[in-house]
């Protein structure tokens, strides 16, 4: 069937835009899903973006009647990693869950498909989502769409590459140390990370890492990503911790500028290791929009909490989070040894999880707490932190791999790449990756922003006054994979 949507049409609008013209009788849902096809097939070969198709689920979904919802016809993806949707593999970009199909929904899956949302698959993510770049040994290589031969970042590096390349408006993620604002600033993608539990987890996947996982998404705009938070936040039956008090309507937010606003803003990586001098720049160029915009900047050393405890004890709990799973698994499949099944630096990330004692466990925990009560004094003085993302470009395929080096190594290397954004998981507060722009190499770079728990509404009301200010939407990726 010949689509009445161009491609070139569908992948300059967002999914608000695309929503309308499904509304307003412009472009049918099937004529949308059939656009999305086609821009998948000609684009996902040069980028591997997508690891499990499930477009035969996707046009059943089409064909028993979407609901009214606000992204009606919409099409989307969620991340290979936590996300259950009937029918779907969930294999964790691990050979070891390789053929795991998830019997029901989730319980942010349903709210996606209450808000009208056509699901297509999953997207590529690293090995448990354990690394800041997609480069999963048992589904391969995810490109950038800027540039040849670099990551699009980790762990959601599928989803930023679907969207970033043009093949969805939006898609799913989650951040549980940097893993959606990371990839929304090497791609040029909006990227935010709401407080904790203001999405649902339920009811398969718990707590995730001890409660640092947030789910979200990654779009093209504000505007998307705060109205797909208005259809799916709210608590769930029996969620383990509270759900923020929200005012009124995120996407509301967007639209109205916010007070003048307290910012911090830090330069520094927090575990002392080198931020380049371009993405600094970067970050200071920020600084001075907002002050053009009525805020306050002033420049501060440090948030206040421990960075080298908390690298400490992150490594802590998703090894031994990561090792239960991998443990049931073997003995579901009846392996002798399931650990030696992994890649290598996971292998010995879950044999060490393996050795940890509860007393490991609950002092990392704690380390979180104090972290969060660090932020929370920080956050009495300021309404936001500024900071980088990343302390680096997007990088080359290799630098961030877990292959070719221990444990440590790639540790080490992991948090020097993103020193900045796991506080943020640690306590649960929101904050976000606006894209600002592109670096010398032609790499887009986003800026960070953080606020205090609960504060989602105004750093909604930050983002969508610096897009208007200094609007992204104009600059797309030209590379093998985008469409002439």
């Amino acid at each position: 069937m010949t689509a009445a949507l161009s491609a070139e049409e569908y992948q300059s609008r967002d999914a608000t835009a695309l929503a309308e013209l499904i509304r307003n009788g412009a472009v049918s849902v099937q004529e949308m899903f059939d656009t999305a096809l086609a821009r998948i097939e000609a684009a996902d070969p040069a980028l591997n973006a997508f690891v499990h198709r499930h477009f035969d689920l996707a046009q059943a979904q089409i064909d028993a009647g979407l609901p009214d919802g606000p992204f009606r016809g919409v099409p989307f993806a969620l991340k290979n990693t936590g996300f259950d949707a009937a029918g779907m593999e969930l294999s964790t970009g691990s050979a070891l869950f390789r053929g795991c199909i998830s019997p029901m929904d989730g319980t942010l899956v349903a709210r996606y498909r209450a808000a009208g949302l056509v699901i297509l698959g999953k997207t590529n993510t690293p090995e448990f989502a354990l690394s800041f770049t997609t480069e999963p040994a048992a589904f391969g290589v995810t490109h950038n769409p800027w540039k040849p031969g670099h990551s699009p970042g980790g762990s959601s590096g599928g989803a930023a590459a679907a969207v970033a390349g043009g093949m969805l408006p939006f898609a799913n993620a989650s951040d549980g140390a940097g893993s959606t604002r990371l990839p929304a600033s090497h791609t040029n993608l909006f990227g935010f990370k709401p407080s904790r539990m203001r999405n649902p987890l339920g009811p398969v996947a718990l707590e995730a890492i001890a409660g640092m996982s947030t789910p979200h998404a990654l779009s093209k705009s504000v505007r998307d990503s705060a109205a797909l938070l208005d259809a799916t936040a709210g608590a769930d039956l029996g969620d383990p911790y509270a759900q923020p008090p929200q005012g009124g309507r995120f996407l509301d937010a967007v639209g109205r500028d916010p007070r003048p606003l307290r910012i911090g803003m830090t330069l520094r990586s927090p575990l002392g290791t080198p931020v380049d001098p371009e993405i600094a720049a970067r970050v200071g160029a920020a600084a001075r929009l907002l002050e053009s915009l009525g805020h306050r900047v002033e420049e501060v050393d440090d948030a206040g909490y421990d960075a080298r405890a908390l690298k400490t004890a992150w490594r802590v709990i998703p090894g031994t989070g990561v090792a239960a799973a991998v443990m049931a698994r073997g003995a579901a499949l009846g392996l002798a040894d399931p650990p030696a099944a992994l890649e290598p630096v996971n292998e010995a990330w879950v044999r060490e999880g393996l050795r940890l004692s509860a007393r490991d466990y609950l002092a990392a925990v704690n380390q979180l707490h104090l972290t969060a009560r660090a932020l929370g004094r920080f956050f009495a003085r300021y309404d936001i932190l500024l900071s980088p993302v990343a302390a680096e470009p997007a990088p080359a395929h290799g630098v961030l791999a877990s292959h070719g080096q221990s444990l440590d190594a790639f540790y080490d290397r992991f948090w020097a790449h993103s020193p900045f954004t796991c506080a943020f998981n640690a306590s649960g507060c929101p904050a976000m990756s606006v894209p600002f722009g592109l670096l010398a190499s032609g790499l887009p770079v986003g800026v960070h922003l953080g606020a205090g728990f609960g504060q989602d509404e105004l750093l909604f009301s930050l983002a969508g006054q610096i897009e208007r200010a200094a609007p992204w939407a104009h600059l797309r990726p030209r590379g093998p994979a985008a469409s002439r």
